[in-house]
């Protein structure tokens, strides 16, 4: 055996253990999505801006569970509306992405457009100050490219940006009743 195959194996022997330890750690963060906590977000806007991605990965997803379906629904019409109808004008989301149904008087089913949806987090803004908060921003596991370190993650204001199992890749948020 010479000197250079001695050394090779060696430092071989010696890299083992780091080796080990870093695939690890790249096969931990394989293991780990980005998404956000729907009860630590503040809706500031930035999912829509910051996001790596042309349109965001962060779209609004609506909880119908804890939904109350009601005609003027904040999440949908803006909170300063000129006149108390149901005018295009007051219309809270700026691409149009909720629709509604009507269900019975007084009751509407909204619907998020994912596909419009900006993820600029106004509808939420609005469900949360004035409603139930059945309305929240999640990452779209489908869309998003996860990032090492997530443009969007790094500029929250809330920390509301979290790492989650890939077998566990939403967080939602419980209904009023659960809440402790």
């Amino acid at each position: 055996m010479n000197r250079r195959k001695m050394i090779g194996g060696l430092l071989g022997v010696l890299a083992l253990p780091f080796t080990l330890l870093f695939r690890n750690r790249e096969s931990g963060a394989a293991g780990m999505r980005w998404q956000i906590h729907p009860d630590k977000c503040i809706q500031c806007g930035k999912c829509e801006t910051e996001c790596v991605l042309t349109h965001s990965a962060v779209k609004c997803v609506h909880q119908f569970v804890s939904c109350g379906y009601c005609l003027f629904c904040s999440g949908y019409y803006q909170d300063k509306r000129i006149h108390f109808d149901t005018a295009g004008e007051n219309l809270r989301c700026p691409t149009d992405a909720i629709s509604r149904t009507y269900i019975e008087d007084p009751y509407f089913e909204y619907r998020i457009d994912e596909e419009k949806c900006i993820g600029c987090g106004k509808c939420v803004k609005g469900c949360v100050s004035f409603g139930n908060g059945s309305l929240f921003l999640q990452v779209r596991q489908e869309l998003c490219k996860n990032c090492n370190q997530c443009r969007i993650a790094m500029i929250c204001p809330s920390n509301a940006f979290t790492r989650v199992p890939a077998e566990q890749p939403y967080i939602f948020r419980r209904p009023p009743e659960e809440k402790k």
